[in-house]
């Protein structure tokens, strides 16, 4: 039996060089947040003006080919097109972490993944409380995501200085609650499948698969081949952004990297170099663009707010995404530590991952796109769906920075001695005690 010294510790350092290519990430997710919000916001505003018809006119714009059954609005082109753009980079991310990241040990992957599920079961488990017997069942998916951008952007206004080892938690268990994501649109929000469309859609597929592994990089090859499997998928009746993260899974890893020498030393896999071209055309511009078209809902002043305030939906999403998710990420952390009887790192507390299992609670982009996806056809409780997620994410946001700012001079000082280097080697000495 291990002794209190001995046991193995959650949220201890990682290797350096993850740790490095995660800040690296970080940086990029929080950059895009912040353009997020932005973007939101003035979505959310306008609609709200006396000029929100404008708003609604610019968002139901038609556009794209009727012959290829592409005459989509704007905000269809938002959230079936520019989102296969994010969920390419989502998977991506999936497929590093699975090969040469943190996910490819199972011992380090078994705290995210374990925490990825209760994340996703709390809030359905509320939310389908919340409605049993109503008609809004079919939004239990839409407070179980989490989205990193928004909540980089959340650390980043509040200037905390959350340790690299919760952001690193953070992030690798939204790469996971997004590939639950991926499944559940997948499976529960497909009304009409066409099995010829989607078995078409295995060729090009299958022929973009060959060409990374071939490691042909031609955009000339590599988009024609995107698009096709991209518009075949959209046609079966899954919803397109399936196809970005399958597309984005195929893409090979440097498997050096594992060792610490592959991207670290400038031999990228096409998975690290297509992350580095196509991540900033993700986070600066489709998903600002989709959460622009996504978050204007006319709330209709306070006894609009009021009135949605009564749909079990809206009440659902909120308790799920500021309830659900801090209590399912942090019950399945705990019972992960007591059986595995493992503790969490000296310098933490549970009020530590409390606060951060309360970020996973900002579930903006995902659960927008889930709720269009889960009341399409009605106007009234898809803007309900959307409030509850704004109203939601707001509040878990606020809870968050309250509970993150009371522990920042903790974590002001864990990040001086993460960063100090007596060596002068280049690498933190932390990293070096822990090898």
């Amino acid at each position: 039996m291990n002794s209190p010294d001995n046991r193995p510790r959650l949220f201890g350092p990682g290797s350096w060089p993850e740790t490095r290519r995660l800040a690296e990430v970080l940086r990029g997710e929080t950059v895009g947040g912040m353009l997020l919000i932005i973007a939101a916001a003035i979505g959310l505003i306008w609609a709200n003006t006396p000029w929100s018809s404008a708003y609604d006119t610019l968002r139901e714009f038609r556009i794209g080919p009727e012959s290829l059954h592409l005459n989509l609005s704007l905000g269809t082109w938002a959230a079936d097109g520019l989102l296969a753009i994010f969920f390419f980079v989502v998977g991506l991310e999936l497929k590093r972490e699975f090969v040469a990241g943190d996910l490819r040990d199972p011992r380090r992957a078994a705290l995210p993944v374990v925490a990825a599920v209760g994340g996703m079961i709390g809030p359905a488990v509320i939310f389908v409380a919340f409605n049993l017997g109503g008609d809004g069942l079919r939004g239990w998916a839409i407070p179980t995501a989490t989205d990193i951008a928004f909540a980089l952007a959340v650390l980043a206004v509040v200037s905390s200085h959350l340790p690299t080892a919760l952001r690193t938690f953070l992030l690798t268990l939204a790469v996971v609650d997004d590939l639950l994501a991926v499944t559940v649109i997948a499976i529960f929000y497909t009304d009409e499948l066409h099995l010829n469309y989607l078995l078409l859609a295995v060729l090009p597929l299958a022929l973009f698969a060959w060409a990374v592994q071939k490691r042909v990089s031609s955009p000339f090859v590599l988009v024609p081949l995107a698009v096709l499997t991209w518009w075949l998928i959209h046609q079966s009746g899954v919803h397109a952004t399936v196809a970005g993260a399958l597309l984005g899974f195929t893409v090979p890893v440097a498997l050096r990297a594992s060792r610490g020498i592959g991207p670290a030393a400038g031999d990228e896999g096409l998975a690290e170099r297509f992350e580095h071209r196509i991540r900033p055309l993700s986070a600066g511009f489709a998903v600002p663009v989709f959460a622009f078209t996504a978050a204007g809902v006319t709330v209709g002043g306070l006894d609009g707010l009021v009135d949605s305030l009564g749909d079990r939906v809206t009440l659902g999403i909120i308790v799920g995404l500021v309830c659900g998710k801090a209590l399912g990420i942090t019950a399945t952390t705990f019972l992960t530590a007591k059986l595995t009887r493992a503790q969490l790192d000296r310098e933490l507390g549970w009020i530590d991952v409390f606060g951060v299992a309360l970020l996973g609670g900002i579930g903006f982009t995902v659960s927008l796109l889930i709720g269009e996806l889960a009341f399409a056809g009605d106007p009234l409780r898809t803007d309900h769906g959307r409030i509850g997620v704004l109203l939601g994410t707001l509040t878990a946001a606020l809870f968050a920075a309250a509970v993150l700012r009371l522990r920042n001079r903790k974590y002001r000082l864990i990040s001086e001695a993460e960063a100090r280097d007596d060596d002068n080697d280049g690498i933190p000495d932390i990293y070096q005690k822990h090898s």
